[in-house]
Parts: structure tokens; C-alpha cells; sequence
């Protein structure tokens, strides 16, 4: 194959075995990508000067298609149950006929860092079919400096090329779109996708993978700093406001979506943020809009104006997940380092769709790890063809679909750390009050921030509060500037009853839902599930 650019000779795509006629572009900047991604009609140019890409059918990650290899490295240590399995032959049939396509076709290679701790980063090399594809993970991961490339080793490798198809009969998949990762040799092979997000959750699943064996918890999750250096951890699943939430002008931004835990504190594992841009606006969210106003960011399923090029994010005609890429260190007062202490705070948030929950509560460590098992949110009715009520959604860890291990080997490691470092645990949300979506209303954001400042500040930490009789927790009776019946959901619904009535259904699906993890749980946390407090009267 035929290589230019900035690149390790003694360790190149020879080493993976590749060859064909195709190129290879190593370790192009910004600019030529730009212009290659444009001048190849894979993207277009925004007004503002961002890149705006569309993903065709695949606007999301498509997780009946991901797969990982079952060998004997792997058969003990991954939660099967969450997993779909490919046998070594399978995964072996489906490399030969990934590298005899890809090595006729034009890559581009970026060789990058996951991790800011170097105790605990890895070198990622990832080869992609289309150059913006190489902008994006550029954008997410970290850039290793220019020097270190011509010596850079990776211990993970990602072959991103959309064109391919696989052959479900051949290959032991679901479709012709497939994420294989090869834990044991690593090595992802992503086809028939054109969604960029595949590419940084396979990235964040390996590293889910070998982090715990290092006492290291990987996390699902934003992170922020005050100015006193304490840290806040925000865990939450798509669209409960983790990104939001920690892009606080007050608090230095440690990074939006994955990190790790050791001994030493909290670190990113990326260099960049993927935030979601549906309805996003300079009022509500200045930082994130004025991201996306920048040269360098990759706009993936935004409207564009045909005449003016402008973004139109209140337009969901291409994606509802439509999201900007853009690095870290475009939100004003980032941490470039990317790494704070250990935690003094941990937010939790659900979007409760249902109603019931309160605004904010504080959780004792065992409720801790029950909520962080149990990944609560939920859909609202109209997000889905035939979803004509909320829909209660359960995610492990706050992100199953990239945590190999069984949940609960996350699990302790947080309980343990939590114990270790007296973190201060919440349960924040920000979803619905008054009735269930459609009849109740969103909680305010502006509430909702007031919250966890209050949270994150100490000022909740001595306030009086009431024992929330479906869900066991404790929660505040008096904040200042926040209406005292916005703390009792109870008070804001037209009729007790109905409130009553929804919360213990919403307290039945917690239940059916944890039953899986009993048997992986000490008692105080079989304990902390709610509905307790019901069953003791």
C-alpha cells in the first residue's frame, strides 16, 4: 500500500497484516482533512466553519451488532448475558474479508491516546475509510505530541470502513452491519456504519475491559472541578443532562462522557465532548453553542440551511441524536491536563418520565451502587414508534452497552472508592413533575442547576429532610430559591392517588429489574431498594 505522513516506519500497517493497492494518509491535521473530507463530497462546510457530516440510516449506535470474540481469554471474564458472542473462527472469517476490502481502499490513520493518566493510557491507532471519520476520533481521543508518532506502538487497533458489508450466514452476525472487538488480540473491526460514535464507545469498551483488573473504575460519566479543586462526578444516560450539567462557566470542565477512577483521582479518557445538539440553544447552553460555531468541530446529523449554511438545531428531520464533536478545550476554563482528585461529589441523574421521583435526593452508599446497577431513565412517549406512555429504561453502570464486565464488578469498585473517599452521593431529576410526561412539566433547568450547586457548594449537606416513602432516600425539605413543593412530587400532582399509584409501578420495575443482581449483592444494598420502607409498614 502506498503510506505518506508522520508516522512510526517500524510499526506500520504492515504490522496489522493489511496490504492492497489502496493508500494510507497518516496522522493528517485538521486542515487536510478538511479539505479531503470536503473535496471527496463526504461533508459540508457550515457558516461558522464547522464540519457538518450525515450519517444516513445509521443515526446511533446499533448495538444488536456488536459483537466480542468468545476464546478462552474472554469466557470467564465478559457478561454474556449483555454480549453478543462471535466464535475465534467467525471473527477470523470476518477479518480476512474486512482486510481484502480495506486494503484496496483509501484510509486515513490517526494515531492517538486514550487516557490522561499515563499510568493508565494506551496508544489507539485507527484506520478510517472517510476522512472526516479520522477528524472526529482525532477530535475525541488525546493527540500525542508530533514527535512521539514515528515511536508510537498501539494496544488498540480500529478498522472504521463503512463500505463493507458482512455476511450475517458467513460471518455468525445479525446484518450486514457489524462492530466486532477482539478483546485478546485488540483489534475492532467496524462495517456498513457510517455513525462516528461507534468508533469512541469501542475505544471506551476496551478500556472497560482491562481497566478493573488495574483497580481502576471506568465510568460512564462528566466530570467537572470548583475552584477549591474538588471534583463532581454527573453519571447519567443519553439526554439526562450530564454534559449540560458539567459545562458550568463556575467549574472547570474535566471532560463529558468517560473516565476513569484510580488511586491517584479522576481522569479523562478522551480529549474532546459528543454533545447532543437537538433543540440546543446560546440561552440555555452557551458553551456548547458556541462550540459548535468553530473550526474543528464536526457537526454529525445537523440540519443545514441549503442557502446559508447555518445549523438548525430545533430541526430533528435527519436525527433527534444529532450531536457536535469538538475538543475539550473549546469550552472556556477546560482542564487541559484533564485529570482532578478523587470525587467529593457524585450526581446521578434520571429522567423520570413518570413523574415521581424528586428534584434531588441523597443517597447512603448502598443506594449508591443499587441506582448506579440499576441505570435508571426513561423514554418518553412519541421518541418511538408505538410508545404511546413513559417507558422505565435500566442501563448497568449508566452505560451496559459498553461494559463488558458484569456490573457488578463496577459496582464495588465504586462502593469501595465512595467508602474509601466519604463521597458525598446524589440522585438528581431532571425530568417530569406534576404527572407523567405530557401531563406534568419538564423540570426547569435553571431549578435543576440550583440543585446541584447547592449539592456541590455543602449546602445541602446538614439541611433538614424527609424519607421519600416509595423510594427510601432522603430528601431535602428547603432549599433557597427553589419552591418547597417542587421537593415533594406529591404536592405538584392533581391527585395523590394517581401520584401514589404511578410511583409504586415505577417501584415494581426497579424490583423486576435489580432481581438479576441479588445474588451479587451484599444485603445492605438488596436493602437499599425501594419500596423497602412500603413493605416495612
Amino acid at each position: 500500500m502506498h503510506q505518506s505522513g508522520t508516522r512510526n516506519e517500524q510499526n506500520g500497517i504492515e504490522a496489522l497484516g493489511l496490504a492492497g493497492i489502496g493508500k494510507v494518509f497518516w496522522n493528517l491535521t485538521e486542515a487536510p482533512l478538511y479539505e479531503r473530507s470536503i473535496a471527496r463530497g463526504e461533508t459540508r462546510l457550515t457558516a461558522s466553519g464547522a464540519l457538518a457530516a450525515e450519517t444516513g440510516p445509521h443515526t446511533g449506535r446499533s448495538p444488536a451488532d456488536r459483537f466480542i470474540v468468545r476464546d478462552e481469554a474472554s469466557e470467564e471474564s465478559i457478561w454474556w448475558e449483555n454480549a453478543n458472542a462471535l466464535s475465534r473462527e467467525q471473527f477470523e472469517a470476518l477479518k480476512a474479508d474486512f482486510f481484502a476490502h480495506a486494503g484496496s481502499r483509501t484510509l486515513f490513520a490517526q494515531d492517538l491516546d486514550a487516557g490522561a493518566d499515563p499510568a493508565h493510557r494506551i496508544g489507539v491507532r485507527v484506520y478510517t475509510e472517510h476522512a472526516w471519520h479520522a477528524l472526529f476520533i482525532r477530535t475525541m481521543l488525546r493527540r500525542p505530541e508530533r514527535e512521539a508518532l514515528t515511536g508510537f506502538v498501539p494496544q488498540l487497533t480500529v478498522l472504521c470502513v463503512p463500505s463493507f458489508r458482512a455476511e450475517p450466514e458467513k460471518h455468525g452476525v445479525r446484518s450486514p452491519t457489524v462492530i466486532a472487538c477482539d478483546f485478546s488480540t485488540g483489534l475492532v473491526l467496524i462495517g456498513g456504519t457510517l455513525y462516528a460514535g461507534e468508533m469512541k464507545k469501542s475505544v471506551f469498551s476496551y478500556l472497560n475491559y482491562i481497566l478493573p483488573e488495574r483497580g481502576v473504575l471506568p465510568m460512564h460519566c462528566s466530570a467537572n472541578a470548583g475552584d477549591a479543586g474538588d471534583v463532581a462526578l454527573f453519571f447519567g444516560l443519553s439526554g439526562t443532562g450530564k454534559t449540560t450539567l458539567s459545562a458550568d462557566p463556575a467549574r472547570a470542565l474535566i471532560g463529558d462522557d468517560e473516565h476513569g477512577w484510580s488511586a491517584d483521582g479522576v481522569f479523562n479518557i478522551e480529549g474532546g465532548c459528543y454533545a447532543k445538539t437537538i433543540r440546543l440553544s446560546p440561552a440555555s447552553e452557551p458553551a456548547i453553542f458556541a462550540a459548535t460555531q468553530r473550526f474543528g468541530t464536526v457537526l454529525e446529523n445537523v440540519v443545514l440551511d441549503a442557502d446559508s449554511r447555518l445549523p438548525d438545531f430545533d430541526d430533528g428531520t435527519l436525527a433527534e441524536n444529532a450531536r457536535a464533536a469538538y475538543p475539550l478545550d473549546f469550552i472556556t476554563g477546560a482542564r487541559a491536563e484533564g485529570r482532578g482528585g478523587a470525587p467529593k461529589n457524585i450526581v446521578m441523574l434520571t429522567c423520570d418520565a413518570f413523574g415521581v421521583m424528586p428534584p434531588i435526593a441523597r443517597l447512603t452508599s448502598a443506594q449508591a451502587m443499587y441506582h448506579f446497577l440499576s441505570g435508571y431513565t426513561a423514554k418518553v412517549a412519541g421518541t418511538e414508534a408505538g410508545l404511546s406512555e413513559p417507558q422505565a429504561t435500566f442501563s448497568a453502570c449508566f452505560g451496559a452497552p459498553f461494559m463488558p464486565r458484569h456490573p457488578s464488578v463496577y459496582g464495588r469498585l465504586l462502593r469501595d472508592l465512595v467508602t474509601a473517599h466519604e463521597v458525598d452521593c446524589w440522585l438528581v431529576n431532571t425530568g417530569w413533575t406534576g404527572g407523567k410526561a405530557g401531563t406534568g412539566q419538564r423540570m426547569p433547568i435553571e431549578v435543576t442547576r440550583t440543585l446541584v450547586t447547592a449539592a456541590l457548594d455543602g449546602s445541602l449537606r446538614d439541611v433538614e429532610t424527609r424519607t421519600d416513602p416509595h423510594f427510601g432516600f432522603a430528601v431535602p425539605t428547603r432549599i433557597e430559591g427553589v419552591d418547597p413543593r417542587l421537593l415533594d412530587p406529591a404536592r405538584n400532582w392533581s391527585s395523590r392517588m394517581d401520584y401514589a399509584m404511578t410511583a409504586r409501578r415505577l417501584v415494581g420495575m426497579f424490583a423486576d429489574n435489580f432481581a438479576r443482581f441479588e445474588s451479587a449483592v451484599d444485603d445492605d444494598v438488596r436493602h437499599a431498594q425501594p419500596g423497602m420502607a412500603i413493605a416495612a409498614e
